[in-house]
Formats: C-alpha cells, structure tokens, sequence
C-alpha cells in the first residue's frame, strides 16, 4: 500500500493518476476526501481500479489520524503546499510515518536542501525535514525539483491582458520541470526499488531566460510578449498588491529569482535516466495550455502592465 499526501496537488494528484494507470494499491490523503473523490470521477480515474484505491481524511496537524491513515501502508510519498507551517507539518508526518512502520519515503523537496545555508528560506525549510527524514532511520528517497512549468501558468493574466512578463532574474537562465515528470520519477522510485533510496535533482531538458521565455510565447501567441526587469522590492510589491500574493510567497518568488542570478542553473539528466525517456518540453507544454494566455476582448484581469524600475540615480 503507497500512501499520497497532497493528492490534490499539482504533482501529487498526478501521482495519483499514474499509480492507479499501474494498478498499485494506493491510499490518498486529504482534509477533504470528498473533494478528491470528486475531483478523480471528474478524471475518469475513480472507476479505474477502485479495489485497489483509497481516500482517507487524514490532517498533517493531526498525528492520530496521521497514524490511522498509515496503519498497514509500506510506503509515503510526501509533499505539501510551501508556507510557514511546512516544516512542523512536514517533521509530523516524518514521525507517524515512522511510527507505524513505513518502511520508504519519497520526499518533494527542493533546489538548495542539500544544505542549511540555502539563500531560499524555504529551501532551508526543506533541508531541516531532509535532516529529520534522515533521522527517522527510514529509507528515503528526495527529488528535487526546479520550477514548475505549472507555475508559469500564474503569468497568463499578465500576457493575455498586456503582454507583459514580470521578474527579476535580468539575464539569468532558470529550469522548468513539468509536475508529471516529477509525479512519473516519484511513480518510479515507488515502485522499482533500485531507483529508491537516493536524492534526485529533476530539471527539463533545458534552461531559459525570461527574454527567452518570451520570445517563445511571442512566436507561439504571434503577438509580442515582453519581459520587464524589475528590482527584488519592487517585484515584491508587484506580487503583493497586482497578484495578490501573501507576503511570505511573494519573498519566496523574488528569493528563487534571486538565486538564479547568483546560482547558475544547468539542466541535469536525472529525468531521463530514470524513466528512460527525455522530460517533457517548456514549448510542448505552453502549446498545451496556450488559450489560456490569449487576449480575450471585453475580459479584465487587473492592471495589464507591472511597475516600471526606478531610473538609476
């Protein structure tokens, strides 16, 4: 039995997906089993191989149910939502887990977990529950990924209503990994145990600069898409009030894209000497989801342009 916490996340849910496709006994977890109930009738998935698939409301802050939801598994994929309780929770269900003799763990961790030193807070974060999975005497496996191409979903508003993209990486190249190459190497470690046991960092098949990134959106769109530069505080502002972002992810955005600039990325081929095959495309996957940044008159989505940098003083 493989237990999935975070089932309704972007790579947890397609884990789900792809360990039901395989047939392998699986419990998801969820404060709301309903909801995931729901969401895999709406996937087809949910008839697949019912026997052999459970949901079970289980709370990360809540160690019995933590217990009872692991009773009789092997096995624990672990991945939450990145905020200020992750690592509490996170250590949580490391011990429970532990407790009620789990015997592998896959963990979603991140870039700069290697170490507590990272210039990411959440990174740290990441490298603490690394320490106390390590200590917990379990085998465990660590992916760590770089962006989500997912994420890039987030700059839709922005290109379809101005065609503007916002960051603050000037130069700097980044990795994107789609979640279902995260979600299919998660898949392997979990199910073919000479993968398991080991830390991987999981990238695409290349990198790209924002200027990059846009060109390829204006090429895909045939309309311009820009890329505007901006300071860390002022990018910062710009998540804050423009997208709405709560002020500890909108540092969390401007760290990542400052590391880039101080951490040269490279693409690495972990992807595909697990599975065999090359990672998924950034271009593939914004044809995939291209309606989604088109211009649609008589829409609104907020201020079509980001704050312009300061002029040097």
């Amino acid at each position: 039995m493989i237990v999935v916490m975070g089932a309704t996340g972007a790579t947890g849910s397609a884990l789900l997906h792809r360990l039901i496709a395989l047939g392998e006994p699986t419990r998801a977890l969820s404060r709301d089993p309903g909801r995931l109930r729901a969401a895999l009738a709406r996937a087809g998935r949910d008839s697949a191989a019912p026997p052999r698939t459970e949901v079970v409301a289980a709370d990360a802050a809540d160690p019995d149910s933590l217990r009872a939801a692991f009773h009789g598994a092997s096995q624990l994929f672990l991945t939450m939502a990145n905020g200020p309780a992750q690592v509490a929770l996170e250590t949580n269900a490391i011990a429970a887990a532990a407790a009620s003799g789990i015997g592998h763990v896959v963990k979603l961790s991140a870039p700069g977990a290697a170490g507590p030193d990272s210039p990411v807070a959440i990174a740290r974060g990441h490298h603490a529950i690394e320490v106390a999975l390590r200590e917990s005497g379990m085998r465990h496996t660590v992916l760590r990924p770089y962006a989500f191409m997912q994420k890039l979903l987030l700059l839709a508003p922005g290109v379809a209503a101005g065609g503007v993209v916002a960051g603050a990486t000037a130069d700097a190249a980044c990795n994107y990994i789609d979640c279902r190459d995260i979600a299919d190497v998660a898949a392997a470690a979990l199910t073919r145990p000479e993968i398991a046991g080991h830390a991987y960092t999981l990238t695409g098949d290349r990198t790209y600069r924002h200027t990059q990134l846009t060109d390829l959106l204006t090429d895909l769109l045939e309309r311009p898409v820009r890329y505007v530069d901006l300071p860390g505080p002022e990018l910062h502002r710009h998540l804050t009030t423009t997208a709405r972002m709560p002020d500890w992810l909108a540092s969390h955005v401007v760290e990542i894209q400052r590391m880039a600039t101080t951490h040269p990325e490279a693409p690495d081929g972990a992807v595909a000497r697990v599975l065999g095959r090359p990672p998924r495309t950034l271009e593939a996957f914004l044809r995939e989801h291209l309606d989604l940044f088109r211009f649609r008159p008589g829409t609104s989505h907020g201020p079509a342009h980001p704050p312009r940098p300061a002029p040097p003083s």
